[in-house]
C-alpha cells in the first residue's frame, strides 16, 4: 500500500488562477501539490487557445494566453510545486486530525491541511456540431481549438460560430490561410463591436467570405480527409464550400464532474463561497476563479487572482496554527529562493 503524500495545500486545477494560488501560498510558506485532468499546465489557456491574445491583464496591454501561462509557471516555480497531470481527484475525505485526504485517479493519495478548487468551469469539452461521420475527421480536418496558427497555413478554412472566438480567429487566420469562410446562422455577430467592424471591412475587401445566414449541413470526403463542407439556409437550400478544414467554435460544455459529489453548496454549476476568504460550505475547502460563486461576482482572470490571494491568507491559520500572520508586500519581503527557476515537478499519468 502506498504511503500518502503529505503537503500543506492541494490545488485542483493548473490554469492561471491555480498557478497564481501556488505563488500566493508559497509567499506564505505553504507547500502545494497541483492536480489537473489535462496532461499539460495551463488549463483552457493551454488546451483551447494558447495563441489567443488577452487584453485585461494588468500591466500587459496584450499577452497571448500561452505566454501568460509561461509567466505564471515561472512565478510559481521558486516554491517548487508538484504537478499531478492527467489525473482527476476522485474523493475528498475529512480526517480526524482536521486534514483532508485527496484521492487521485492515478492511485496516489495526498493529505493536506486545505484544498483550493481552481477548476475553472469544471471538466471541459467542445460542443460538437451534429454532423454525420465527424469523428473520422476530428484532429486534423475538424478542430475545436487552435494551438498553433502556423499549422493552418495555406488551408481553406471554414470557421463556424458567431461569438468572439469565431470572429477573433477568423481575423487571426486572414494572413495565414489560403481562404477563410465564416459560417453563422445570423447576419449579426455576438462579438466585440470593434472586431465586427474589422471583420466587415475585410469582407468588403474580399479577404473573407461571410456565409450568413447558414448552418453547417454536412461534410464531404473519404471519412478521413475533408474536401468540402455543405451549409444550408433556413429554407433548406444547400450550398457547398470548398474547404479542407472546419474550425467549429460553438462554445465549451462545462461539467463539475466528481466535484458535484463532494458535499459542497452549489449554484448553477458553480461552488458557493464566502467573499473575502473563498471558503466553501465544507471547512478547509476553498474555491477560486470561474468555479466560485458569490453575489456580484465578476468572471475575470484578475478576479480569480484576487480570490487566490484571499484564500491563501485564510488558509494560513490552518497550516500554521498559532502563528500570527503579519502581512507584508512582496516589494518588502521579495520572493524566497528567487533565482534560476527549477523545472516543474510532475507526476503525470498518460491520458488515453
Amino acid at each position: 500500500m502506498f504511503q500518502p503524500i503529505v503537503t500543506d495545500v492541494v490545488i485542483i486545477g493548473a490554469g492561471p488562477v491555480g498557478l497564481f494560488s501556488v505563488f500566493e501560498c508559497g509567499m506564505l510558506k505553504m507547500r502545494c501539490h497541483v492536480v489537473d485532468t489535462l496532461d499539460a499546465i495551463g488549463g483552457q489557456c493551454t488546451a483551447l487557445y494558447p495563441e489567443k491574445p488577452i487584453y485585461d491583464i494588468p500591466g500587459f496591454p496584450r499577452i497571448a494566453a500561452g505566454e501568460l501561462v509561461d509567466s505564471l509557471t515561472r512565478q510559481a516555480a521558486p516554491f517548487r510545486p508538484v504537478y499531478h497531470l492527467g489525473q482527476t481527484v476522485t474523493r475528498l475525505h475529512d480526517r480526524d486530525d482536521g486534514s483532508i485526504e485527496v484521492a487521485l485517479s492515478g492511485g496516489d493519495t495526498l493529505v493536506a491541511r486545505a484544498v483550493i478548487i481552481a477548476a475553472g468551469g469544471g471538466t471541459l469539452g467542445p460542443n460538437r456540431p451534429p454532423l454525420k461521420g465527424i469523428e473520422g475527421y476530428e484532429g486534423r480536418h475538424v478542430i475545436y481549438r487552435i494551438t498553433r496558427v502556423e499549422a493552418l497555413r495555406g488551408r481553406r478554412i471554414v470557421v463556424a460560430g458567431g461569438g468572439d472566438s469565431a470572429v477573433d480567429w477568423t481575423l487571426a487566420l486572414l494572413d495565414v490561410a489560403e481562404r477563410v469562410m465564416l459560417v453563422h446562422r445570423r447576419h449579426k455577430f455576438r462579438a466585440a463591436p470593434a472586431s465586427v467592424d474589422t471583420l466587415l471591412s475585410a469582407a468588403r475587401q474580399g479577404r473573407v467570405d461571410l456565409v450568413t445566414p447558414y448552418q453547417l449541413h454536412g461534410l464531404e470526403g473519404d471519412g478521413r480527409v475533408l474536401t468540402g463542407i455543405t451549409v444550408a439556409d433556413e429554407a433548406g437550400d444547400v450550398r457547398r464550400l470548398e474547404a479542407d478544414t472546419l474550425l467549429a467554435l460553438f462554445g465549451i460544455s462545462n461539467e463539475l464532474g466528481p466535484i458535484a459529489g463532494w458535499g459542497l453548496q452549489l449554484e448553477h454549476q458553480q461552488i458557493v463561497v464566502t467573499p473575502g476568504t473563498s471558503e466553501t460550505s465544507r471547512p478547509g475547502v476553498y474555491a477560486v476563479g470561474d468555479v466560485a460563486a458569490y453575489p456580484s461576482k465578476l468572471k475575470l482572470i484578475l478576479t480569480g487572482f484576487a480570490e487566490a490571494a484571499a484564500a491563501a491568507h485564510a488558509i494560513h491559520a490552518r497550516v500554521h496554527p498559532g502563528e500570527v500572520l503579519h502581512f507584508e508586500h512582496s516589494t518588502t519581503v521579495g520572493v524566497p529562493g528567487l533565482g534560476p527557476a527549477p523545472p516543474p515537478r510532475t507526476e503525470a499519468v498518460a491520458v488515453s
